[in-house]
């Protein structure tokens, strides 16, 4: 998993980073909120791990602004707050899960594998996204645009769904890059602006209304 841990306690982010990677988990950290929050907008995450009590945002301020934001990574907190009033203002601000200090690191584990196998799951359901006259369907692997079917290379296809997936959210080519193609690819690559064109002259070329769209200096959108 790509895991970000937010904590300010160097201590626990010690044990938590330690922890994590020996699980062969990728771990990134962030030590405040406007930090996570850029990071999290940046960068694909599996699962978050988010301290309530932070420098500067809170825990339960992120969770709002990212479930605003439509950005539905999976999010367990840890708070020191362990009283049902705190542990539900939590998860209703948008956590998935919660664990109270002091913990133990197998159950965070635990929990946290537990979240990205239910992120998985739910993934695997969207089989089919419409917008407008275009459909996806994610199982079949297959595109039709006004009736009419639309062969993809296997790239290709990934990219149009990732695109969809987030359909309305402008997406970087960083973020492009991070889920579409290998973690470790060349980040000066054009490859995302070839396929972009690949993509166009298929899915918008032949049709007025153009649905894959540039946004200057900050990535790509799908939308009517």
């Amino acid at each position: 998993m790509k895991l970000l841990i937010v904590e300010d306690e160097p201590n626990l982010l010690s044990i938590l980073r330690k922890g994590f990677a020996e699980n062969n988990n990728e771990v990134s950290v962030a030590l405040d909120g406007k930090t996570a929050i850029e990071m999290i907008h940046n960068y694909h995450f599996d699962v978050v791990v988010l301290d309530v009590m932070l420098p500067d945002i809170n825990g339960i301020e992120i969770c709002r602004r990212l479930r605003a934001s439509k950005n539905f990574v999976p999010i367990l907190l840890l708070t020191a707050l362990g009283t049902s009033e705190n542990i539900v203002t939590g998860l209703n601000a948008g956590a998935d899960d919660y664990l109270v200090k002091p913990f133990k690191f197998g159950e965070l584990d635990a929990r946290v594998n537990a979240l990205h196998r239910r992120a998985n799951q739910d993934t695997e359901r969207i089989d089919k996204i419409i917008i407008g006259d275009l459909e996806i369907d994610g199982k079949a692997k297959s595109v039709k645009r006004d009736g009419e079917a639309i062969v993809l290379t296997a790239k290709e296809f990934k990219l149009l769904y990732y695109l969809a997936r987030n359909a309305g959210r402008i997406v970087s080519r960083d973020q492009i890059l991070d889920n579409v193609w290998d973690i470790n690819f060349d980040m000066n690559t054009n490859v995302v602006d070839v396929y972009i064109n690949y993509l166009r002259k298929k899915i918008d070329k032949p049709y007025k209304i153009k649905l894959i769209h540039t946004m200057k200096g900050l990535g790509y959108v799908i939308q009517l």
